[in-house]
Formats: structure tokens, C-alpha cells, sequence
């Protein structure tokens, strides 16, 4: 029976094939819907009818379309042709004639969209809240707050009345519903999924985000959804990628004890340190950071002139009529009008030196895991203060389209009082594959239901290994971390890995020349050889040529012996270099002979 099935994409897909109409299916939203009572989700549900009118016209089952008769909503200020867009605000309302770009892509690939979602008015705000609409109730505990801006879009989910849904990410719009709710979040790389046909809110930071039960569900709708639109001119040629294991162990930063917080809530630190523990259980390296320079990031967002972005948007409903705006949304984007265009350059150049700051910690790191909220909030805390709670809930998604990284919202195992438990993964612009495949990992032998259901979450088929596209190269002197020739490994997209030792069978000199001074290592027989300290990087294999082209004499690449009982490729000296060395391999370490150096390194 229909009325036990979980509606995800496999389940859907397996159920229609073996007979099952989309009429059926349907219906079964429909007693769903009855059976939650819940009025404040849908701003535009559409009629049966048309939807099963909708359904007839996909003809028979065809396996072939990836997305045939899954069901799917879209948060309302995204465009389907023929309805309502209001964007959260009856005044602002227009009917579009044509679908937004990545509703056309899913229709085409058969999914139905139900209906138009509920949301923060003007997709301001995190909580769920400030809607003229009445507000749809979070769907695992009514008492919390849906999450915003797409509150609608995550409650929806949460109810497993529809595979997936469509919301927007401009400060964690996309992430923040689905902690809340407990399922999924991807928030794409910027410019992954098509903007055409969306309501902006910062238009040079929105993307469309997509909710669902589970991270396979997220990523094929993702995968229909994404595509170059040449009429966004903020659109990206992305290459798709395929989900695949990934080959070597990850570095994962997360905030130190010094700058993380939860506001009090002890629950939750409890819940993401038992979450990380589990990824470094699964091999992750795990790296404390200072998260601060990445706190001042997401400052600017609303405190800096990408608020006068939202304004744009609304700047002639705020002249005309002023009291169509939801109180607290108008006392946030009004505050642009005291900006000058002078004040948008001044943050554009307060970003820029911010970002130049974060770099650091991030470099090296193929991921950032965060928790997806710091805490929860009831709907009674945003009536007794509608701004603390909302900016707190940003607190781990508001740097994040900012510095242009792709990121997933993961259910993990309920917190020991039974709110769901959630953590962010994030990434650079590009890697929404990997942090996807990552994300699965918290969906085997996970102890936790799918949003609100009494389904439990399906552990994830394995995937295959990643081939790896990189090389290992040690490294001894110079081109160590802070050392003069680092930025010949950093500047090709080389990460550091690990720190690690020779076996002892090397013998190590300070070669003469300079500056820069540098070491030459060369394996020996030698009674007083010794263990050299190295560095061991990973570097795009496409750029290893490059690296060798600068690569003097008599210096060259060899294989290493580690004395961990592996190989690796690293810098070799030719023993006609050591005309006027100074053997320095009892200090066994480059750091070692330059604290000794009244010179330059």
C-alpha cells in the first residue's frame, strides 16, 4: 500500500514499475496532506486535477526519464509557469508565462511539481516566521521554528508528502530548514543550478538549493536540475561529476574550542563531537581552526552593503507601499538606504581582505565540517525577539556563499534528548560530488528516521573509488610550510598531508648557494645516516610538469622510503651538488639548521 511507502526516488521509481499510476500516487499526497493539517505550508497547492491531468500526459512508465512521476515542490519565489509568484508578499505577486530554468529541467525529466511553498517574505530571514501567510510548523517538533527562508520547502520533506523540494540559499536558506527538519540540504557551488526565473534576494550570492529524504534523492535531483543557462549571466559551465568513494583519507577542519559555539546548548556540542568523532573513525584527519576570520566574513553579509542587494529587489514596494513588507523584513533591507555606493565598494574591498585573511586556515583542507545550527529555538523565542535567534542560526551558513563553497546539511543520529542531529559539509566551488559522498557516509548504520516519518533513512549503496588524480611529493627544505619556495606547491593547488620521517638510511647536507638556502638528501649506506623530517604533499598530477620545470640542479625527483614502510616521490640530490655542503644530518631536520642560522632561510 501507498500509504506505507516512503516517497523516495527508488522507492517511488520501483513502485511504478511494478504498477503503480502516478494518479495513485497523488492521492496519496493528498491524504498526507489531510492527514498533517498543516495550512502554512503551501502558499499555491495546486488542484488534483490539473495535477493528474499533468500525470496522464507522461504516458507509461518510462524508466528513461530520471525523474518520471516523482513528485517535488518549489518554494514560491521561484517561477512555474501559469502561477503565482509572490515571493512571501500578496503585493509583490506576478504570474510568470514561463517556467524558472531548473523547473523546466525537472519537468522535462517527468518530476511533478505539487505546489508553491511557504517562506521567509522576500527569502529574508532563517527561521520560517516572517510570512503574511501564516507560518507552516516544523514538521519533527511544532514547538521549534520550520527554519528559513524555505521553510515551506523543508516541512514539506520533512513530512514525506514529496521526494523533494526546491528552495533558495543565500545565508543557509537551504541548510538551516533541513537541521531543523531533519533531512538533507544541498546548497550548490554558485552558479550550478540556473538563477533564471528565480526572485533574487543577493542575486550575486543566491543559488537554488534542493531538500530531500536522503543525500541520493538531493544529488540526482541536483544532477537534472544543474545545467549552463546562457540568460543567467551568473551562470557557470560546470563539468557534472559523478558520486564516487574518495580515494585517499580527507582533511577535515572544523571551529577549535576557542571558537566554536553553541550559545549554551550542551546537547548539541555533545551531538557534533560524537559527529566528528565518526568521521575521523571513517579516517578523516581532523584540524581545529580558529573560525574567527571566517565569523567576520559572514558579518558583512548583513551588516555590509550586500543588504542593498535585497533592497534592489523591493525598492519600489518600499516607496509605494512601505506596510506591504513584513515588519521585520523591512527594518533589515531599509537599513540600505543610509548606504552609498561608496559603502559598496568599501565592503567589496573589506571582503576581499577578509578572504585573504581565511586563506590560511583553508589551505590544505579538502573540507570543513561544521554544525548546521548552534542551537534550536522555539516559535515563542522569535515572538519574544525576532532578530538574535534568526542571526544565531547563521552562524555556520552565513560566510559561506561569501567565500563561494558548496555544501550539504546531513541528518546524523538524534541528540541524546531526540531533536535531530545535523552537520554541515563544505567545499570549494566545484566539489559538490565530494561532499555529497561524503555526507553519505552518516547514512550507513545511522540509528535515525527520515524527517518525520516512521521510515528509516536506507543505507546508501556503496560507491565506487575515486581514481586518484594527484601525486604524493615529499619535501625537506625550502618548500616547506612557511618557507620561502612553499608557493611553488601552493600556487599549482598542491595540499599539505602529512608530516612524516625517512627511513634511516639518509644522509642530509645544507647546500651551498642561496638564498633561498636548501638541503640536499641523499640515501646512504653510510654508518651516520639518519631519519630526515619530511613533508609530504598532494598535487594535481596535471601540474606536476610545471613543478619539474622549476625544479633546479642539482636537485631532482626521486623515490623516497618513508619509515612508516611507504614510498614516495620527493626531491633527491645529485651527489656532484655536495661540492662545499655542510653535512647536516644529525640535526635531521631543515627547521632544525636554520634556528641554528644567523642568515635569511
Amino acid at each position: 500500500m501507498l500509504s506505507t511507502l516512503p516517497f523516495t526516488i527508488n522507492a517511488l521509481r520501483e513502485a511504478y514499475a511494478a504498477g503503480t499510476r502516478p494518479a495513485d500516487v497523488i492521492d496519496e499526497i493528498f491524504a498526507r496532506l489531510e492527514a498533517v493539517g498543516d495550512p502554512g505550508i503551501f502558499i499555491h497547492l495546486r488542484d488534483r486535477d490539473d495535477l493528474l491531468a499533468e500525470a496522464q500526459g507522461l504516458g507509461a512508465y518510462d524508466p528513461e526519464l530520471p525523474l518520471w512521476g516523482i513528485p517535488y515542490a518549489a518554494k514560491d519565489n521561484i517561477d512555474v509557469a501559469g502561477i503565482k509568484t509572490t515571493a512571501g508578499c500578496p503585493a509583490y505577486a506576478y504570474t510568470p508565462e514561463r517556467d524558472a530554468f531548473v523547473v523546466s529541467r525537472l519537468r522535462a525529466a517527468g518530476a511533478l511539481m505539487i505546489g508553491k511553498t511557504n517562506l521567509d517574505q522576500f527569502a529574508t530571514g532563517l527561521v520560517g516566521v516572517r510570512t503574511p501567510y501564516g507560518a507552516p510548523l516544523n514538521a519533527v517538533d511544532p514547538a521549534i521554528v520550520p527554519g528559513g527562508s524555505s521553510g515551506g520547502s523543508g516541512v514539506i520533506v520533512g513530512h514525506g508528502i514529496v521526494s523533494f523540494s526546491l528552495g533558495t540559499d543565500t545565508a543557509g536558506s537551504g541548510r538551516v530548514p533541513a537541521a531543523l527538519n531533519n533531512i538533507v540540504g544541498l546548497k550548490p557551488t554558485l552558479g550550478a543550478l540556473s538563477a533564471s526565473g528565480v526572485v533574487p534576494a543577493c542575486r550575486t550570492l543566491d543559488t537554488v538549493s534542493i531538500f530531500a529524504l536522503t543525500v541520493d534523492d538531493a544529488y540526482a535531483a541536483f544532477a537534472v536540475a544543474r545545467g549552463y543557462d546562457a540568460t543567467d549571466a551568473y551562470s557557470k559551465p560546470l563539468t557534472p561529476e559523478e558520486l564516487t568513494e574518495p580515494a585517499t583519507p580527507l582533511r577535515l577542519g572544523i571551529p577549535n574550542a576557542g571558537s566554536i559555539a553553541f550559545f549554551g546548548d550542551t546537547v548539541q556540542q555533545a551531538a557534533f563531537e560524537r559527529d566528528v568523532a565518526a568521521l575521523e573513525a571513517r579516517g578523516a584527519v581532523i584540524e581545529p581552526l580558529d573560525f574567527e576570520p571566517l565569523y567576520a566574513i559572514a558579518r558583512m553579509l548583513y551588516e555590509g552593503a550586500w543588504v542593498a542587494e535585497r533592497f534592489t529587489v523591493i525598492a519600489d514596494l518600499l516607496a509605494t507601499n512601505p506596510d506591504a513588507v513584513h515588519p521585520v523584513t523591512r527594518r533589515i533591507i531599509a537599513h540600505a538606504e543610509s548606504m552609498s555606493a561608496a559603502d559598496a565598494f568599501t565592503g567589496i574591498y573589506r571582503l576581499a581582505e577578509l578572504k585573504r585573511a581565511a586563506d590560511p586556515i583553508l589551505r590544505g583542507l579538502d573540507l570543513l565540517c561544521v554544525p548546521t545550527v548552534p542551537t534550536f529555538y522555539t516559535v515563542a523565542d522569535l515572538e519574544a525577539d525576532p532578530v538574535t535567534p534568526n542571526s544565531n542560526l547563521g552562524t555556520y551558513t552565513n560566510f559561506v556563499n561569501l567565500l563561494d563553497m558548496c555544501g550539504i546539511a546531513v541528518p546524523t543520529a538524534p541528540r541524546s534528548d531526540g531533536r535531530p542531529g545535523s552537520v554541515t559539509l563544505l567545499a570549494g566551488a566545484g566539489q559538490d560530488a565530494l561532499v555529497a559522498a561524503v555526507a553519505r557516509g552518516f547514512e550507513m548504520n545511522c540509528p535515525r528516521i527520515m524527517g518525520a516519518t516512521d521510515h528509516a533513512v536506507p543505507a546508501p549503496a556503496p560507491l565506487p573509488v575515486a581514481t586518484p588524480d594527484t601525486i604524493e611529493i615529499a619535501v625537506c627544505g625550502a618548500h616547506m610550510s612557511g618557507l620561502p619556495l612553499n608557493s611553488q606547491l601552493t600556487n599549482l593547488g598542491a595540499r599539505f598531508v602529512r608530516k612524516a620521517q625517512t627511513t634511516a638510511e639518509y644522509k642530509f647536507y645544507a647546500l651551498a648557494g642561496g638564498p633561498p638556502a636548501r638541503p640536499g638528501l641523499i640515501k646512504s649506506n653510510d654508518a651516520d645516516a639518519g631519519t630526515i623530517a619530511l613533508e609530504i604533499w598532494s598535487m594535481p598530477k596535471t601540474e606536476f610538469g610545471a613543478f619539474m620545470a622549476g625544479v633546479p640542479a642539482p636537485l631532482g625527483i626521486g623515490t623516497i622510503d618513508v619509515s612508516d614502510g611507504s614510498t614516495v616521490k620527493g626531491f633527491l640530490c645529485e651527489p656532484a651538488g655536495l661540492a662545499g655542503a655542510r653535512d647536516i644530518t644529525e640535526l635531521g631536520d631543515w627547521r632544525s639548521y636554520l634556528a641554528q642560522q644567523s642568515v635569511p632561510a
